[in-house]
């Protein structure tokens, strides 16, 4: 009895891992000028967009678009930063992430049903 009771966790374990995994390979990408990123950290960039203000002397320093600076910025965005191309590559992936991508409406997303 006590075979059978570890037997169903175990089993149970499994399941959820391998849902776990599953939901991961589900993401969606949006491939923009040499760069793949996920849908959800476009959706996270449109947020941060919204509401980060950086000091006045932080814009007047930096090449950068100001959304670089934010500590929040999802890991998979970062790299556009040292683009020299950066504003108008995160303007072109707000844009895309608006345009239905998790429908794959949009050649530049994949990995959407």
């Amino acid at each position: 009895m006590a075979s059978r009771a570890v037997s169903g966790y175990l089993l149970c374990a499994v399941a959820l891992v391998f849902l776990v995994l599953l939901q991961g390979t589900q993401s969606v990408y949006i491939q923009y000028q040499g760069f793949q990123v996920q849908l959800k950290s476009v959706k996270k960039l449109n947020d941060l967009v919204g509401q980060w203000v950086p000091s006045p002397g932080l814009q007047d320093q930096s090449p950068q678009p100001s959304v670089c600076h934010h500590p929040a910025l999802p890991l998979d965005l970062r790299p556009i930063c040292a683009s020299k191309d950066a504003a108008s590559i995160f303007q072109g992936l707000r844009t895309i992430a608006n345009d239905d991508c998790e429908l794959c409406v949009n050649v530049a997303c994949t990995g959407c049903s």
